[in-house]
């Protein structure tokens, strides 16, 4: 297997070959980001009868928000089309369906590691452990495919332990050489701030760059004009963030979901990796 999924959009969500698995298999509870309950395995009631979404245009008008954050990274037509060989859960028993919906969120989190171990190969700076991460790949990859009994039986929960420590190690090695001269803004930069609460903080122009923001909560921050570049952003909480003009070129392990979480503006650098969500130039 080379270094990289041969086809990065096998890691994206390809909405017309799922079976709108995250609009059944996923609960969700009226709040900010959705405009009513639904518990699992129950068809939101804008799904229509093709497994789109009757709303898709005016998700955010329409009190979803949380839908247009969401990104399976390609599991659900992975399970749609591959585990369940295009079988969809409509017309499948009802065991058949239960099946599909407990398969979907651990083949999801196999994906996201697909996601981070591609980055990771991509990165330079971490060509020491890139063996090891390649094995990580071919092995999570392997374990995309398995049966619907194997993968309702796996402990994802494991292997992801096991990945986190590559990850960790390629984010050492790729931060290592990130930083500037100490002077300024510096908050933090070359420090792990690793779950750090920073809810709120006011970052604007800080200089983060080469910081360990791993699984940092980040909500409603002003990042305003903020220097994230070799920043390490896995699993850190974008909500509602300010990103406007923030440079967050060379940043690891940004995901589209946290990216489409925050807001940001035309002056925000992001990397080659995520694309710029639409409601920031969209006004919403």
């Amino acid at each position: 297997m080379p270094d990289q999924i041969a086809d990065p959009s096998d890691l994206r969500g390809d909405c017309a070959q799922c079976f709108g698995l995250c609009c059944v298999a996923l609960p969700f509870a009226r709040s900010a980001d959705f405009a009513l309950d639904k518990p699992a395995g129950k068809p939101c009631p804008n799904l229509r009868g093709d497994h789109r979404c009757g709303i898709h245009a005016g998700l955010r008008q329409k009190g979803f928000t949380g839908c247009t954050v969401y990104d399976c990274f390609g599991a659900g037509q992975k399970v749609s089309q591959v585990t369940f060989s295009g079988r969809d859960w409509r017309t499948g028993s009802t065991e058949h369906a239960r099946r599909m919906f407990d398969v979907f969120p651990v083949v999801r989190q196999l994906h996201e590691l697909l996601w981070y171990l591609t980055e990771a190969l991509g990165l330079p700076a971490a060509r020491p452990v890139h063996p090891e991460l390649r094995r990580a790949l071919e092995r999570t990859e392997r374990l995309t495919r398995r049966t619907p009994e194997e993968l309702a039986a796996l402990d994802v929960a494991a292997h992801r332990q096991e990945v986190n420590v590559l990850l960790l190690r390629t984010s050492e090695l790729a931060r290592a050489g990130v930083g500037g001269n100490g002077k300024g803004k510096g908050k933090g930069r070359g420090k792990d701030r690793r779950g750090a609460d920073l809810m709120g903080a006011r970052l604007r122009g800080a200089d983060l760059r080469g910081v360990s923001l791993r699984g940092a909560y980040l909500i409603a921050a002003d990042l305003t004009g903020a220097d994230l570049r070799g920043a390490d952003l896995i699993g850190a909480d974008l909500r509602d963030a300010d990103l406007t003009d923030a440079d967050l070129t060379g940043a690891f392990f940004l995901t589209q979901p946290q990216l489409n979480a925050a807001r940001g503006s035309g002056g925000t650098r992001l990397p080659a990796s995520v694309g710029r969500p639409v409601h920031w130039t969209a006004g919403g």
